[in-house]
């Protein structure tokens, strides 16, 4: 049988690897798949995640139990040999593995892109993963907790000033919906008030949200200033280390929670393969989406997602190509595995065409914005719109199961507060008490 190889689990590997299991016969292809984690995370639920509104495992998609006719490999591809047709895998066990492939399908995706702003890389966190949505819930959590429990001064003011960097769609839902967050904690802890929790948003450009319209963006704007959220405009991060918050425009601050969200990059996996790379590091291909190099279509290689430069054929694209939302690495992977079966059986692939309906935004609890040309709705009915769309999104109904089913279980009894920081020291109580053999006795 041919053998597909699905490099990254994202969304448009597991799109591609579930619809794949739908349009093949059985015995006509044997389909691998490979990424390191053993599931798939839905990003656009991690500002809630962050806020504490879903639960984190429910906005995963556990690869076991959803590709039941794919072999799945836990691992990371390290390097791409096409030319010979042969990946090399540095598995989880620390084992390395060579796979060999007919067809292959690059759905890495996109890691956060940062500039070399001192302290950044020791003081931020990004919000690419589940695991660093969960960190940022939890350090705003226990901060209070900790600011609850330290006189008025720098210390406290810096336990409770949070910094987002980065005025794109993630960064101003992360953003508003820690702020919501925070103003909710308020009435658990008695020992603070509103006017001691700052947040700063930090972006370099004069506008934030360019998928909206200007005048909604300035809603935006508005709506933040109103909850106390402050955003810096035209304003850049000059440095972070230690915590001490420089920026451009001389103003200086401490914040113990960053997160950087100003931008993507390809998936650096494509430096080490012989695929096509444009300017940008992304991987070339075509409309129909198989790779294509300077002396064409590049036979047996496909890719889809954050790490494509795919042509955007409604020309509403950045530069015309998709830009890199989900919206299209869904929509790009159920084309794909439809073109890898046409090919398979000797038909034509077609061309990818998604013209963008508009875009929504949660900004926390009943807040929101929806785009959709000059149309634009604000506040409660936009936040339901986000919250109906997503939920649909989410992939399999045992999953929008789960989450529906926490928005229904929030609505009645509230946010869970609890923060499980802990966990990342998870034998620290364990080895506190165990007990150790005595100190062999010194001979004489």
């Amino acid at each position: 049988m041919p053998k597909i190889l699905i490099v990254g689990a994202g969304y448009a590997g597991f799109y591609t690897a579930w619809k794949l299991e739908k349009w093949l016969r059985k015995g006509e292809a044997e389909v691998t798949i490979v990424d390191p984690l053993p599931y798939m995370t839905y990003q656009p639920f991690l500002p809630e995640i962050a806020a504490g509104s879903i639960e984190a495992r429910h906005a995963i998609v556990p690869l076991r139990s959803h590709l039941k006719r794919t072999r799945i490999v836990g691992g990371k591809v390290s390097t791409i040999n096409h030319a010979k047709k042969t990946v090399t895998i540095d598995l989880n066990t620390g084992a390395k593995s060579k796979e060999t492939y007919d067809q292959i399908v690059f759905t890495a995706g996109a890691v956060s892109r940062t500039f070399p702003i001192p302290g950044v890389a020791d003081e931020a966190i990004g919000l690419k993963t589940i695991e660093e949505a969960v960190a940022v819930r939890d350090r705003l959590i226990s901060n209070f907790d900790k600011a609850a429990a330290t006189p008025a001064g720098p210390a406290r003011d810096r336990l409770l000033t949070t910094v987002v960097v980065g005025g794109g769609f993630a960064g101003i839902e992360v953003f508003a919906e820690l702020r919501s967050l925070a103003s909710s904690l308020l009435k658990d802890y008695p020992e603070l008030e509103f006017a001691d929790t700052h947040f700063h948003l930090i972006e370099a450009m004069g506008r934030i949200m360019p998928e909206v319209s200007l005048e909604t963006s300035k809603w935006v704007l508005k709506n933040l200033d109103e909850r106390g959220a402050q955003v810096h405009l035209d304003t850049q991060l000059k440095s972070a280390v230690n915590g001490v918050i420089e920026l451009s425009t001389g103003e200086t601050f401490e914040s113990d929670l960053i997160v950087w969200t100003a931008g993507v990059m390809a998936s650096p996996v494509l430096r080490n393969t012989d695929f096509p790379l444009d300017d940008r590091g992304r991987l070339r291909v075509r409309p129909d989406l198989r790779v294509e190099g300077d002396n064409g279509i590049v036979e047996g290689a496909w890719g889809a997602g954050d790490a494509t430069a795919c042509p955007d054929l409604s020309g509403g694209g950045v530069g015309g190509f998709c830009v890199p939302n989900a919206q299209h690495a869904v929509r790009q992977a159920k084309l794909l595995s439809k073109n890898i079966v046409a090919v398979l059986r000797g038909e034509g692939p077609t061309d990818y065409f998604h013209k963008n309906l508009g875009a929504v935004a949660g900004l926390g609890l009943n807040i929101g914005v929806f785009q959709s040309g000059k149309l634009a709705i604000k506040g409660y009915l936009a936040w339901l719109a986000h919250r109906g769309y997503h939920g649909l999104a989410m992939p399999s109904f045992e999953r929008k199961f789960r989450v529906v089913g926490g928005w229904w279980n929030n609505f009645w009894l509230g946010r869970d507060i609890a923060s499980l920081s802990t966990r990342e020291y998870p034998r620290a109580a364990f080895e506190e008490f165990a007990s150790r053999p005595a100190p062999a006795a010194k001979k004489k």
